[in-house]
Formats: structure tokens, C-alpha cells, sequence
């Protein structure tokens, strides 16, 4: 493992004590998570961590990130993000993720996720890797590409689980009628490992033979609706339908009561429903980044209510500076919603442009910039 932009001394005690609470507790006590939160709060001050719209470049990485919200017309942005390049003080990694919150509570309920998620993925994912050490049966050195999907896929599914629980037992934020979808990247070298909880979208773009830039959807829009997700619902006595003023949508709804309405399947919080259907399990996906590949769009709803994923391929690489995409995407989302969406109020609009060959040519440091 090769280390760039943390303090040696802090991440040699940090990484003790990481491995040190993982070998004797599995990661469940506080330390680990404590350690984790030290180290995303070293990638802050060494601006390899964003909260708020602006780019992530720094030199020597492949990556370039950009990152614009806009608040729509029902009140507070419940959208918010982060992007960490070096995940775990790790320079061949990078996390980024995008939330979407709802209900009364929804803004807390989306910053809390976004605080919890980053340093229980990276707790899930050093436990699960030390584990595997030790399998007899299992050459980590040989790099084998299945296995390091199996630790990232196990790693999600335990720190999704964990997130939710973690929700349900905060004091000071309410979220049995509110909660939050969660769409996530885990980049690592040449592998992409996509986690989707919700209805926010991830798009890759990719050259294609005739050398014209296609969308690919890596994730699905999980919509009550969805054949698997209504089958379940229903058969936890959850119901799906719309309501007379809203053709189209599908929300799903209590056994008795026209409430809570939610238009996604699958989210964090809203305890309401999870009896009934709701689940904050991810689909997780990986996909290996060849030299075709160009960049991935993570949005939220706000966005893909207006903008097809073709549109938003073409806008984004139309734009001769990166650093300006995601705030492009978005500005022309928003006019989009006055053009289409006559009479709605515009919902938040949230995105991340992650670009995958983007190294500067010179030697000077590009940290994080806010705009």
C-alpha cells in the first residue's frame, strides 16, 4: 500500500489502532469507527475530502471530481454529498457518495448517513480484508478480481445494515417518517464498485467503436413499481400505488393509511415502513474502468426527472472545463424542470461528475476547491 497526503506519524497511530480494535472486537466497538472518523478529518484538513460544491484534483491522481447542488422550491436542500480521494489514507482509492434526503427530518437524517457511511465502509472493508487474510484458501496477493468484489460487496452489505441501525437509535434525530436514499462509489485503481440504495442514478460514460460517447446505467431506479420491489412490498402488506393527482408515480403506503407516500422502494430511516416492504439493502456492482471508459455521473432524482442519460453524457463532456460539469449538468437540469415540469415545484438537483484519466501534467498540487 503506498500513503500520500496524511501526516506518517498520526496514520501509523491511526492504522494500529484500526487493526488493533478490528483483531478484537470485528470492528463493532467505537474505536475502529473513531479512527476512521480521525482519518476522514485528516483527509479534510489535507483537502482531500468535500462537503459542499466544489472539485477534488490532486496531482498525481487519476481522478477529478465535480461537485454542484442546487436547492429546489419545497424548502431546506435535503441533498448532500462527499467526495474522499484516498479513501483510508489509501492514494489508489476514492469514495464518493451523494444522498437524498425526505420527510420532516430528511436534511439531518441525509448528513448523518453521509457522516456514518464513509467511516463504517472503511472499518466493514479493513475487518473484511483481515478476515480473508486468513482464509487458507485465499491468495490476496494473486489480486484475483472476484474475491476483491466478494470483500467490497460483503463490506456494503454490512455497513448498510449497520448505518440503519445506527439511525434508529439516534436521540436527536427523528426518523421514523423521514429518511434518505444513498448512492456510493468505491474506486480502487482500476476497479469501480458501485452501491445504490434509493432512486439517485449512477451513469458511466464510455467510447464507444465509432469513437461517439455512450451512457451506460450502472445502477437501477428503485421505484416501487419495479416488479421485485411491488411483489415485496405487497407481501409484507405494504401497498403501491398513485395517487389521482400524480399519474405515474408510484409511492409506497402503509396497510391502512394514505402515508408516507415515499416514491422509492429502498432508503435509510423511514421506520414507518420497513415492517412493510422498505429495505436499506444495496445492489452493489463493480465494473472494471478500461481506457474507453471517460467519467461516471451520480445524481440525484432531481436531476433524471428531466435530464435522459444521454443528455446528461453529452452536456457533461461538452464542457472543455471538468472542473465546471457537474454545476453545468445541474443549471441545465433546473431549467429543464421550468420547461417540463410546468406547475411542479422543482425538486433539489445534486451531482457529481467523477472523471477517471484526469492527471494534471504538472507537479503542483491541485487541492480541493470550493465554488
Amino acid at each position: 500500500m503506498s500513503y500520500r497526503g496524511c501526516d506518517m506519524g498520526h496514520l501509523s497511530s491511526m492504522l494500529n489502532g484500526l487493526a488493533r480494535s478490528l483483531t478484537l472486537r470485528k470492528g463493532r466497538d467505537s474505536g475502529g469507527r473513531e479512527t476512521a472518523e480521525a482519518m476522514a478529518k485528516e483527509a479534510k484538513k489535507n483537502d482531500l475530502l468535500l462537503r459542499s460544491s466544489g472539485t477534488v484534483n490532486v496531482t498525481g491522481s487519476d481522478n477529478l471530481a465535480s461537485v454542484f447542488s442546487k436547492r429546489g422550491e419545497k424548502g431546506v436542500n435535503q441533498d448532500c454529498f462527499i467526495v474522499w480521494e484516498e479513501f483510508g489514507c489509501q492514494e489508489d482509492m476514492m469514495f464518493c457518495g451523494i444522498f437524498d434526503g425526505h420527510g420532516p427530518w430528511g436534511h439531518f437524517v441525509a448528513k448523518r448517513v453521509r457522516k456514518t457511511m464513509p467511516s463504517t465502509l472503511l472499518c466493514n472493508w479493513q475487518e473484511t480484508l483481515a478476515e480473508a487474510s486468513i482464509d487458507p484458501d485465499l491468495d490476496l496477493d494473486s489480486d484475483n478480481k472476484h474475491h476483491r468484489v466478494n470483500i467490497w460487496k460483503n463490506s456494503y452489505m454490512k455497513t448498510c445494515a449497520a448505518v440503519d441501525q445506527d439511525l434508529g437509535r439516534h436521540r436527536k434525530i427523528d426518523s421514523f417518517h423521514s429518511g434518505t436514499t444513498a448512492l456510493t462509489i468505491v474506486r480502487q485503481g482500476e476497479l469501480l464498485v458501485v452501491a445504490n440504495v434509493g432512486d439517485s442514478r449512477a451513469v458511466l460514460a464510455t467510447t464507444s467503436d465509432d469513437g461517439s460517447l455512450v451512457p451506460i446505467q450502472l445502477t437501477v431506479d428503485f421505484k416501487p413499481n419495479l416488479p421485485q420491489e411491488a411483489e415485496r412490498i405487497t407481501r409484507c402488506k405494504g401497498r403501491v400505488f398513485c395517487l389521482d393527482d400524480e399519474p405515474g408515480v408510484h409511492r409506497v403506503w402503509l396497510p391502512n393509511e394514505e402515508s408516507p407516500g415515499l416514491a422509492m422502494s429502498r432508503a435509510f430511516g423511514d421506520y414507518c415502513v420497513k415492517d412493510f416492504g422498505l429495505i436499506s439493502v444495496p445492489e452493489v456492482i463493480q465494473r472494471h474502468i478500461t481506457g474507453k471508459d471517460q467519467f461516471v455521473v451520480l445524481a440525484t432524482d432531481g436531476v433524471w426527472d428531466v435530464v435522459s442519460n444521454q443528455e446528461a453524457v453529452q452536456i457533461v463532456s461538452s464542457i472543455p472545463d471538468k472542473a465546471k460539469s457537474a454545476k453545468r449538468l445541474v443549471e441545465h437540469a433546473a431549467r429543464a424542470w421550468k420547461r417540463k415540469r410546468r406547475g411542479v415545484a422543482m425538486d433539489d438537483i445534486s451531482a457529481i461528475c467523477l472523471f477517471f484519466h484526469s492527471s494534471p501534467s504538472s507537479s503542483e498540487f491541485h487541492p480541493v476547491t470550493k465554488l
